[in-house]
């Protein structure tokens, strides 16, 4: 579905167009290949990069073709039926228009779509600034989410079993899907400045450098995140490993211990003479004895913190 968007500055909302006009936002959802072509056929637009634009699994990049700027980059998605936890987002800075491409609805465009966050579309590089802020402060928010229930966990590490374990690789892997769409996406925005790409004033160079900012330390969280749950991973195996060890250390103290008595009580079911077989304090003495024995034993373990 494609949709044209626009307001000036003069306009009191963002409102929907019928036809294209100069500073039109033109936003398309899951676009059919008819669409696509009217797309390409209206804008005058790379056709193998649009197409590209249809791999949900498409990196975050920066190309410039056939007189605009394409802008790949992944926002955070959640109901995926990918193996993905990122979705792709195309963003083309033409002359005259702002083109967004997206395979999925784009939760975080909602605010303006919304008008809870004002947009003028013909202020293109604002506009483009405006959208990957969102987009990073979507990611920020997901980020906050995840810190929480890692630290949730961590605070119980004694008590973390297989499903605990289980979701802790499943937020890592929804880290490192996050840190491989955000450091290319950072990497091109640090060019964005330098490469004329859209054409920047004073005000909208110093929300750019803000924006390369908040993406680093979105990037820095989620590594932090990561490290956070690998620590976690660690001390669990610490403790499952010190866990085990006990366990052996006491089945191999209590089989020592059970081995004694049932040497002697071997030695007395021998059909042969032995000592003190015809006394009738015989069982009583076998028994004290392997009590002496026993005590013995636990007493020297029990020095050398084998229990």
């Amino acid at each position: 579905m494609i949709t044209y968007y626009f307001r000036t500055v003069k306009d009191e909302a963002l409102k929907t167009v019928e036809s294209i006009r100069t500073g039109v936002w033109v936003h398309a959802v899951a676009p059919t290949t008819d669409e696509i072509s009217q797309l390409i056929k209206d804008f005058v637009l790379d056709e193998d990069i649009l197409e590209d634009a249809q791999d949900f699994y498409e990196v975050p990049r920066l190309e410039r073709s056939e007189g605009a700027n394409y802008f790949f980059t992944r926002y955070p998605y959640n109901e995926q039926k990918e193996d993905s936890e990122t979705a792709p987002l195309l963003i083309v800075m033409g002359e005259s228009f702002v083109l967004t491409i997206a395979m999925r609805e784009v939760p975080a465009f909602k605010k303006i779509l919304e008008g809870k966050e004002a947009v003028v579309t013909t202020q293109k590089a604002k506009l483009f600034i405006q959208m990957m802020d969102i987009i990073t402060h979507a990611y920020d928010l997901e980020l906050v989410r995840l810190r929480k229930a890692v630290q949730k966990d961590r605070a119980r590490l004694r008590k973390i079993g297989p499903r605990e374990i289980e979701r802790l690789v499943q937020y890592e892997n929804k880290l490192n899907n996050m840190v491989d769409a955000l450091i290319p996406t950072n990497t091109w925005l640090q060019q964005v400045p330098k490469g004329n790409y859209m054409q920047l004033y004073a005000d909208d160079i110093e929300m750019m450098e803000d924006l390369v900012i908040a993406n680093s330390q979105v990037v820095n969280s989620a590594r932090s995140i990561l490290k956070t749950i690998q620590n976690i991973r660690g001390g669990v195996e610490a403790i499952m490993t010190s866990r085990l060890n006990n366990s052996l250390s006491i089945l191999t103290v209590l089989t020592i211990l059970l081995t004694v008595p049932l040497v002697i009580a071997s030695f007395y079911g021998m059909n042969i003479t032995l000592p003190y077989q015809e006394s009738k304090y015989a069982f009583a003495g076998i028994i004290a004895a392997n009590i002496v024995i026993l005590g013995l034993l636990g007493y020297i373990f029990n020095k050398k913190n084998w229990f």
